[in-house]
């Protein structure tokens, strides 16, 4: 039996599956970031690609032919089943599902789709393992409560008890499936996490680094996300979830390193412990992707159905170009400039 599933799983297992020759797919969100890649990645293996959104973000395919769109608000059950009816597609793709009574309602929509596949999180595992992996490393419990919780503290549950969603629509014969990211990273990240670090490295010759710069946070590239998403659907087994991350682990100082290479520069990084930080009220945690304890997943699940990640040179090279032609700087994450030179003016007397 799947560790992570109800029982009586087994049977569906053998007996699920996708046709293996899907033409068309449904996805819900399909604009901002994850789902605009996977659009770009669907089209590129040939899928007749329609969205579903409501239109409240800029549509990057707007002038596309090769893509239709229809409006709609996927809390929405009877614009959801509008959306089905219309577009009758082989494979669904779930970039929005944010409350687990949404997948409920969609598995039940999509019962009968050679593949429905939701977008979980990495934040979805409640032990702190390294690494985390499907089937073996325990979900997040989620009350009545926190299922309805749109706070970020309830984040990770939401997202686990979506996945124990997907498991029983499996049971019953639905072909669901799950992918679980860490922390996505690329091209057009309205986030702007990695834009903090990518702003620093490009203005500044020395910046500050919480701890000894080994800190572990697995991270995504998200084109990377977008063929999993696909590969999944084509490749993956009903019921089951799978992680998915860089298959190269860095650290932070190994990212940063990553981002001055990216941007043919030299930075001076300079490692700051909480005593240094205090100095300037600050605390490791004011530092964007940091985490004190590693954060990382077992991708071999995946890689086994034949998926592969992006070289991280290559992969960061395309986030930093697309940072550079956008406006986004990661401000909202910065501890402050003057903060920032007070801790590197205790680090220098020391």
């Amino acid at each position: 039996m799947h560790p992570e599933a109800p029982s009586g799983f087994g049977s569906v297992l053998l007996s699920g599956g996708h046709s293996g020759d899907m033409d068309s797919a449904l996805v819900v969100g399909g604009t901002r970031f994850i789902g605009r890649h996977l659009v770009e990645e669907l089209l590129a293996h040939d899928y007749d690609v329609t969205t579903f959104n409501r239109g409240n973000h800029d549509d990057p395919f707007a002038e596309e032919d090769a893509v239709d769109r229809v409006e709609g608000d996927r809390t929405d059950e009877s614009a959801l089943k509008a959306a089905k009816l219309s577009v009758e597609p082989d494979a669904v793709f779930d970039c929005v599902a944010y409350e687990p009574g949404e997948v409920r309602t969609a598995t039940e929509i999509f019962s009968d789709v050679d593949a429905y596949v939701y977008i979980s999180s990495g934040d979805a595992y409640d032990a702190e393992e390294v690494p985390k992996r499907e089937g073996e490393t325990p979900l997040r419990p989620c009350t009545d409560e926190q299922a309805v919780d749109d706070s970020g503290e309830t984040y990770g549950n939401r997202k686990a008890e979506g996945d124990r969603a997907v498991f029983e629509a499996a049971e019953r014969g639905v072909n669901a499936h799950s992918v679980r990211p860490c922390i996505v990273y690329g091209p057009h990240d309205y986030t702007e996490r990695l834009d903090y670090w990518i702003d620093r490295v490009a203005n500044y010759d020395r910046i500050v680094v919480p701890g000894d710069g080994d800190n572990l946070w697995h991270r995504a590239y998200v084109e990377d996300v977008a063929s999993a998403l696909r590969v999944v659907a084509e490749e993956g087994t009903p019921g089951e979830a799978y992680n998915v991350g860089d298959r190269r682990v860095v650290t932070i100082d190994e990212m940063v390193d990553l981002v001055a290479d990216a941007l043919d520069t030299s930075v001076d990084v300079v490692h700051a412990g909480e005593r240094e930080l205090a100095a300037a009220d600050l605390s490791p945690d004011d530092f964007v992707l940091y985490r004190d304890y590693p954060h990382v997943l077992d991708t071999d699940k995946l890689a086994a159905l034949g998926w592969e990640s992006t070289p991280l040179d290559e992969a960061m090279a395309h986030t930093v170009d697309e940072h550079l032609d956008s406006d986004r700087d990661g401000s909202d994450y910065d501890p402050g400039r003057d903060a920032e030179e007070r801790v590197l003016g205790v680090l220098d007397t020391v």
